[in-house]
């Protein structure tokens, strides 16, 4: 009989890859999430063959220095770099006689410690449910569930079969929840939308500083630790810009290199922020030597979120640490495109926001409509929309009205008041035609 090990945080990494010896970097990262869910690394071990081995992954010589290096660390937990399969972690637990984890299942454990909201946990318990009910192997002995009753005296329902169907129906359980949780959030989309209310959506990898940036720019008092993956539930808060307009500016879960599909899965409604967003924030670790790596990553992710034909400002933070000021570079159209802050001394705040007022100002467009005498109402209200430039009272009756307004407004107008696109006119001889950059 094998029972699976229950405890245990002094760990050995095991840094397996088929591609060759992976980077220093990427090292330094899975260190990191270990120690960010608590693990004492007690020892590495590093392995590279270009075909896993089906049984272990690690070849047998490998198997035999990680037995070595648990018994000389006194470790009771190996955490691989690699993805591995259920038989491939049941075998290895079996050999090891300690816990074993993969990548995948290091993050979920970070994300069940670090939810704190309810639509937060229930997101990490689905993504935990789903990644354990493929590994729901064999790994112990159990009497079969015997059925009672005459004629039904058989062979029971198995202790696997039943963990199964009690995964199964909690599975559903959460599903059912978290289509409720975002119903609601979807409504909020939906009210925003109604109110004409933009919405800018924070992403960036994990650790970049959001949440310190967050609370820079909207006082909303999240968690923030320099630590991976310090903050999972998702804040909105309203974002004041210069000259009166306002924005809706939502957090999001940090990126990760091989974020799990489960995690992506479960954690849906919260990344719908981004792919529901006028305009994404990119935020990178301008200090970070692998930013460029980093950046292509969280790219890849909104690439499979279907949000990245959304525009973008990219936010290079932490700038204190290279000792460098504070400046933003524009596009062809002279619309903010890159911008280098501070989240921690609060350098380039300013403009940051003028970068955002400028990318999310919509396009005013200049026409000319003729109403009839009858429509005084229709042109009290542009009057009173101030969208008026001039007027000309017609021979026949009417007025010539000149007209500046954004492109959304009038729509509205003419919908609302039920007019046609035909009372919209060329500019006439009598009046000078706008000028090209109005």
């Amino acid at each position: 009989m094998f029972e699976r090990p229950q405890s245990g945080e002094r760990a050995i990494l095991v840094y397996a890859s088929p591609d060759g010896l992976p980077e220093e970097s990427e090292r330094e990262e899975f260190a990191e999430l270990a120690r960010s869910a608590g693990a004492e690394i007690a020892g590495e071990l590093v392995s590279s063959r270009r075909k896993p081995d089906p049984r272990y992954f690690i070849g047998k010589g490998k198997l035999d220095e990680l037995r070595a290096s648990i018994t000389e660390n006194g470790a009771e937990l190996v955490i691989s770099s690699a993805a591995l399969s259920p038989s491939q972690e049941r075998n290895l637990e079996k050999e090891l006689k300690c816990r074993v984890l993969d990548r995948a299942g290091l993050i979920l454990d970070i994300f069940a410690q670090r939810a704190r909201s309810f639509e937060g946990k229930l997101q990490v318990e689905l993504a935990q449910l789903e990644h354990l009910s493929t590994r729901l192997v064999r790994g112990w002995t159990h009497l079969e569930r015997q059925k009672g009753g005459i004629g039904l005296r058989g062979p029971g329902e198995t202790q696997l079969e039943t963990d199964r169907r009690l995964v199964g129906k909690r599975i559903r359980q959460l599903n059912e929840r978290l289509e409720h949780v975002d119903t609601r959030r979807t409504m909020n989309r939906r009210n925003r939308v109604r109110a004409e209310i933009p919405t800018v959506a924070l992403v960036g990898y994990t650790n970049a500083g959001k949440s310190t940036l967050f609370n820079a720019l909207t006082d909303a008092g999240v968690y923030v630790e320099d630590q991976l993956f310090a903050t999972l539930d998702p804040t909105v808060r309203r974002l004041d810009l210069p000259e009166g307009q306002h924005v809706v500016l939502a957090d999001t879960v940090g990126f990760v290199r091989d974020l799990p599909h489960e995690l992506i899965a479960a954690f849906r409604s919260t990344l719908q922020e981004a792919r529901e967003a006028d305009l994404i924030l990119h935020l990178i670790d301008a200090s970070d030597p692998n930013r460029w790596q980093r950046v292509r990553q969280v790219n890849s992710v909104l690439k499979q979120l279907d949000a990245d034909q959304i525009p973008q400002i990219r936010v290079y933070n932490k700038i204190d640490k290279l000792d460098r000021k504070p400046r933003m570079t524009s596009n062809t159209e002279g619309a903010g495109r890159a911008v280098w802050i501070s989240a921690t001394s609060g350098e380039g705040l300013s403009l940051l926001k003028d970068a955002i007022a400028g990318r999310l100002q919509q396009k005013t467009v200049h026409r000319y409509m003729q109403l009839e005498s009858a429509q005084g109402r229709q042109r009290a209200k542009l009057f009173e929309l101030g969208a008026v430039l001039s007027e000309e009272v017609l021979e026949e009756g009417g007025w010539l009205l000149e007209l500046k307004m954004t492109e959304k407004d009038l729509r509205r107008f003419l919908k609302h008041e039920n007019l046609a696109d035909d009372q919209l006119v060329a500019a006439p001889t009598t009046l000078s035609a706008p000028a090209a950059n109005e």
